[in-house]
């Protein structure tokens, strides 16, 4: 595994790089840390980076604020270079620019092999290393909107039977819902609209609701209605 790079982005420790890490990364306000911050809404023991089969994956430490990555609320994560990590006032983001270039790059791979464009005088996107030149490819992608629309997550290997057959349960469970969802869909005549009747908009926000439960349960197993 490379050594990781975390830049800070915002709040009092701005500016800061810290380079050339190995996991596991601890970051807090504490002294003992591998990156202690200066800040105030930040954890004693905020959050933990490691290493596990080849993937970096962060992990709250059960924070009083908690911990984001690119805006959402997250227990558990599969970092990818790029991600903006927000914890307290602090914004860090992850990855070298090297490394962020290189995912960038595979991105645009897997865009234009799905029919997009490459860019002018850009035939071999495998030997672009440049920063600069990837965040300004296609100059109307916005950089979060890009790494996240072309690259779907992996789905998780080593199960063992009971385990893989409860995750087909899941997802068989969750397929069926938004096929009779889609199902009850009705376009408009000219094909630029669809609608969906209250009742199914209803269902489809219980569908979420349901996934963030699964997630909580996942990424907290300690966590409870009640806390």
């Amino acid at each position: 595994m490379a050594p990781l790079t975390i830049r800070v982005l915002d709040g009092a420790d701005r500016g800061r790089v810290f380079e050339n890490l190995t996991t596991p990364v601890t970051i807090g306000r504490e002294e003992g840390n591998v990156i202690q911050l200066n800040d105030e809404r930040v954890s004693r023991f905020h959050l933990k980076i490691q290493e596990d089969h080849g993937r970096i994956v962060l992990t709250d430490l059960e924070s009083t604020n908690g911990t984001r990555v690119n805006g959402e609320d997250v227990q558990l994560h599969i970092l990818s270079y790029g991600d903006l990590v927000q914890l307290g006032r602090t914004v860090l983001l992850f990855g070298s620019r090297a490394q962020i270039a290189g995912r960038l790059s595979e991105l645009h791979k897997v865009g234009t092999s799905a029919g997009g464009t490459v860019p002018s005088g850009k035939s071999d996107l495998a030997n672009i290393s440049s920063l600069d030149f990837e965040l300004n490819w296609e100059n109307h992608e916005e950089l979060q909107e890009l790494l996240f629309s072309l690259q779907p997550p992996e789905l998780p290997s080593r199960l063992s039977a009971g385990q893989a057959a409860q995750l087909v349960g899941v997802l068989e469970y969750l397929h069926i819902r938004i096929r009779h969802l889609l199902d009850t869909v009705k376009p408009d005549k000219k094909g630029g609209r669809v609608t969906l009747d209250a009742t199914k908009w209803q269902c489809l926000l219980d569908l979420q609701g349901q996934l963030a439960e699964y997630l909580r349960a996942v990424g907290d197993p300690g966590a409870s209605d009640g806390e």
